[in-house]
């Protein structure tokens, strides 16, 4: 497991000796949590709000040998302390929550993506059951599609904001891997991906400043691009060359085009 900073139901009515045993109930598994109010002020309540979201989804895989692992590590503290994640996509399909939508959990870390540095909280974790080496699963990546659909919809998400913690950690951590399917998550519409067939980027064009444009943290351009390359050609060089300049233009374009 690479270390990584880890419904609302209507009930009916109940009687009132039944609710506080279900109170007491709750109380006993999951810790109440308090208000967040200044003791300095009146509580004077607006309605005119609503909950902070995650504007990101991020993709991980486990490094774990296999599920029931890599859940004991999320749901526990391990030797590189405690982490979690929103969900986890087993190499069968299965797909467990472990942290409520609108919850902080600990799966991004030192991260940097365009000028967000707290990616746990605008984002949405999702581990992925794999070593990464191996394969992704077909009933393992279609369950994720099933979810970034889920998610997308109901929390407004875009569905180009689909990244991996190698994108936002550079040079410390490539999952979801090589290995992993950009391009097929990319014809369902998820993640930013270029248009084909692509067009020769004109005469000096910067691609470092594209790839800043895109989001990643290029202070250190050598690890940007090997994480360029992982996600958006399947390879870890890292040296630019034509190819890199057209998919960064048509990117680019993409981003700056009229909405």
């Amino acid at each position: 497991m690479n270390p990584r900073a880890m419904a609302f139901v209507s009930l009916p009515r109940f009687g009132v000796a039944a609710a506080l045993m279900l109170a007491l109930a709750g109380c006993a598994s999951t810790p109440a949590v308090a208000p967040q109010r200044s003791a300095l002020a009146q509580w004077s309540p607006s309605p005119n709000f609503n909950a902070r979201k995650a504007q990101f989804i991020v993709l991980h895989h486990t490094s774990t040998t296999n599920a029931a692992e890599a859940l004991k590590v999320l749901k526990s503290r391990n030797s590189g302390g405690p982490v979690s994640a929103h969900y986890l996509v087993e190499a069968d399909g299965r797909i467990d929550q472990l942290v409520d939508d609108g919850a902080r959990a600990w799966h991004a870390g030192a991260a940097r993506w365009g000028d967000m540095t707290d990616l746990n909280s605008s984002s949405i974790g999702i581990e992925l059951d794999n070593d990464g080496v191996s394969p992704f699963t077909q009933p393992q990546i279609q369950a994720l599609i099933n979810l970034l659909n889920d998610l997308t919809t109901r929390l407004g998400i875009p569905k180009q904001a689909v990244i991996g913690h190698g994108d936002i950690a550079p040079g410390r951590k490539n999952d979801p891997s090589v290995r992993f399917p950009w391009s097929t998550l990319a014809s369902y519409g998820f993640g930013l991906w270029p248009d084909q067939p692509l067009i020769p980027a004109p005469p000096g064009f910067d691609s470092l400043a594209a790839m800043r444009l895109v989001g990643y943290d290029v202070s250190n351009p050598r690890a940007a691009i090997i994480a360029f390359h992982r996600h958006y050609r399947a390879m870890e060089s890292d040296t630019l060359d034509n190819t890199d300049a057209s998919i960064l233009y048509a990117l680019q374009r993409k981003l700056m085009a009229p909405r």
